[in-house]
Formats: structure tokens, sequence, C-alpha cells
């Protein structure tokens, strides 16, 4: 299976999901979207598949610094242009596997997806 987890290193929870994925040998490909950005056909799939209200990450703080005018203007258009521009407000991690596109990381869920 092909595994490619978009995310930012640092990130508590990428740490944990790397972890999860090692302990259970399970390889992947880590995309550190800060340094690589994200492709344009993996942001428009996550959107089109997942919903562009869960793909944004509104608790961050990249989110809580846009203006109210570029909140109120978020719709399925407008978020893979933000989130080009922005990918720090994509929610942690981003897993892209044969299976389909994955959002967020809690063991039990990553039990479903590979066991």
């Amino acid at each position: 299976m092909t595994v490619v987890m978009y995310g930012i290193p640092n990130c508590d929870t990428i740490k944990k999901a790397k972890t999860w994925l090692t302990q259970h040998d399970i390889s992947f490909t880590f995309h550190d979207y800060r340094k690589q950005g994200v492709p344009q056909d993996v942001l428009t799939s996550a959107v089109s598949e997942l919903g562009w209200e869960n793909v944004i990450n509104k608790r961050g703080t990249t989110y809580r610094q846009l203006s109210d005018e570029q909140k109120e203007q978020l719709s399925a258009d407008t978020a893979v242009t933000l989130i080009t521009e922005h990918p720090a407000m994509i929610k942690r991690p981003l897993l892209v596997t044969d299976n389909g596109m994955h959002l967020g990381f809690k063991p039990a869920q990553y039990e479903e997806i590979f066991c």
C-alpha cells in the first residue's frame, strides 16, 4: 500500500501518527508542505472527497489570523486557493492511501485504515 503523509514535522499530531505507523511497520512517505507545498491535485481531491470544512483547521493560528472577510468568503471554490497560499491551515495529518484520504490521527482510526 502506498501511504503519503502531508504535514509539518514539528506538529505533535504528526509525530504521534508517524510513531504509530513506524510501530506497526507501515512504510510511508512524509511530505512537508511548508517546504514542498501541497500539490494542487491533492488539495482539490481532499476538498472534494473530505469537504473543505473538514480540511481547514479552524482552531489553528493561521486560520485565526485570516481577516473576517476571508473567513466569510470561504467556500469550496475559495478554499483551495486559500489553502494553497496558507498550507498550515490544513488539518493534520492529511494521509493519502490507496484506499482514499484521511484527516487527523487517532489510533482507532489508523487501526481501521491499516489493520
